[in-house]
């Protein structure tokens, strides 16, 4: 800590402390308009996501969803379909 012993002393510590906080508060107006872009730039980059898109057709029920496997299986796969899975239960004890 400086100690002050004339008028001079004390208006230099005066001026440097002036400028020590002039500097703090340019800084933090610098930093707050950096958070703001940074915050405006990942909000428009979210909503510019792929991943964005997705929960918005979520939200939507899908008209072209099956919702029965095994009757899709029948009437797009038919034969293929019984022939490839009649032996499923078919395992026996071993």
């Amino acid at each position: 800590m400086t100690t002050v012993q004339t008028k001079a002393d004390r208006l230099a510590l005066i001026h440097q402390i002036a400028e020590k906080r002039r500097h703090e508060a340019a800084r933090k107006v610098r930093l707050a308009a950096i958070r703001k872009k940074t915050n405006f730039l990942k909000k428009s980059m979210a909503a510019q996501s792929p991943f964005a898109q997705q929960e918005k057709v979520k939200d939507k029920e899908n008209e072209l969803h099956w919702t029965d496997g095994s009757k899709y299986a029948k009437k797009y796969y038919g034969e293929t379909l019984y022939e490839t899975t009649r032996f499923d239960n078919d395992w026996g004890d071993y």
